[in-house]
């Protein structure tokens, strides 16, 4: 069980008491973290405690609290993950970002894939500090995957973003183009999707061309609307510094110095996925996002996202990030909806799989129907249906022909 700290008058920063680096085996001496600033603490540790109760079964450690004191006791790696979990949690919490559940399982991701800097400031999130800071949101990296993401974007001209839903890769992306509008780097951010119904019919849809794609882009302005006042976002699509751009509008256009973001890239025909990947001019960065296995493509269309992934692998200047379900950042349902369904395709594979050999057995039906003229034949000689045969004309003896002329 964990207690709640009692209050101290102390300013003094935390400080680490215990062992070194985490590695292998069972800590023989446990950690300890001493923190000054008690009144940190009652937001750290959450109501009832209920981070540091997330902490312990997420990493497998105990965690006891004694005062301004935390001890930790479990396996090294372990511990020394939860550590530097709360060392970061703690400085979040310190300059003024809240302890919530979705701040505290990026913190607990980062620190058990060793990607986080022990005792390090709020900054130090991922490898290489990867943090977007926009208006009204300072976005972090909440996984690894996510971490390279955004290292990825910063350094590619061209970053493809592949996986589930719920992995933030649309998110990320428009967090991204915002932050390089606002500093200057790009002069404007273009969005664009397919317009592809996921499994129904819209009908007609009234209003101007932008009147009729917003529907299919309410995930992008939902983001914008996240990293940006309501008036700016509206003064900037008026002004086209973020443009909406329909993927079928798009042909002979050059986007240069802009941030151009192709979103659900899995409905793009591979026509449209090579019109789009060639409109990138002088200064622009374009990434493109999709998940394969929610393709809403007409049965038997090939995805231009996969004719993509396979002609660009290993082209110089094209990162692929693929996030996998360890990196959802939705609510933990979501996560386990996602793990059941594809739990359910694996077991619905192998039937398929046995099932496709037969019409390789049924190949031998046309040999056997060979026969059938044979039988056709001995239907039309049975003695119970009566043929009609046209009569031939008898051949004349000798000299009855001759004899009959002379007549």
């Amino acid at each position: 069980m964990t207690r709640r700290p009692a209050r101290s008058g102390s300013k003094q920063q935390a400080r680490r008491v215990g062992s070194g680096r985490p590695g292998a085996g069972t800590v023989t001496k446990p950690l300890v973290l001493q923190f000054d600033d008690n009144s940190v603490l009652t937001l750290l540790f959450g109501e009832h405690d209920r981070n540091l109760v997330r902490i312990e079964n997420d990493l497998g450690v105990t965690v006891h609290a004694r005062g301004n004191q935390l001890t930790i006791t479990g396996p090294r790696s372990a511990a020394g993950a939860a550590r530097d979990a709360l060392m970061n949690l703690y400085d979040r919490v310190k300059e003024g970002v809240p302890a919530d559940q979705g701040e505290v399982d990026a913190i607990v991701r980062l620190a058990a894939a060793g990607q986080l800097e022990p005792g390090g400031g709020g900054g130090a999130i991922g490898a290489g500090g990867a943090v977007i800071q926009t208006r009204r949101r300072r976005v972090t990296p909440r996984t690894p995957t996510q971490a390279a993401y955004i290292e990825a974007m910063n350094t590619y001209e061209l970053v493809f973003g592949l996986g589930p839903a719920g992995t933030g890769k649309t998110y990320l992306a428009v967090a991204t183009a915002v932050a390089l509008l606002q500093a200057g780097a790009v002069d404007r951010i273009i969005l664009s999707r397919p317009a592809v119904e996921a499994g129904e019919r819209l009908g007609f849809l009234p209003g101007d061309i932008r009147e009729k794609v917003d529907p299919y882009l309410r995930p992008l302005y939902d983001a914008l609307y996240d990293m940006l006042p309501g008036d700016q976002v509206v003064k900037r699509l008026a002004s086209g510094d973020i443009e909406v751009a329909p993927l079928a509008f798009m042909r002979g256009r050059t986007l240069a110095h802009s941030f151009i973001i192709l979103d659900e890239a899995q409905n793009t025909t591979r026509v449209q996925m090579k019109m789009c990947l060639t409109r990138l001019g002088e200064g622009s960065r374009m990434v493109v996002t999709g998940d394969l296995s929610q393709v809403d493509l007409p049965l038997g269309t090939r995805s231009g996202l996969t004719d993509a992934l396979e002609a660009l692998d290993g082209i110089d200047g094209v990162s692929m990030v693929r996030f996998t379900d360890q990196d959802m950042v939705r609510h933990p349902l979501v996560t386990r909806v996602v793990r059941a369904y594809e739990k359910a395709e694996r077991r619905r594979d192998p039937g398929s799989a046995a099932a496709t050999p037969a019409p390789a057995a049924a190949t031998p039906a046309p040999a056997a129907a060979t026969p059938a003229p044979a039988k056709d034949k001995a239907k039309a000689a049975s003695p119970g249906k009566r043929v009609r045969a046209r009569p031939r004309a008898a051949k004349p003896a000798d000299g009855e022909g001759q004899g009959d002329a002379k007549k």
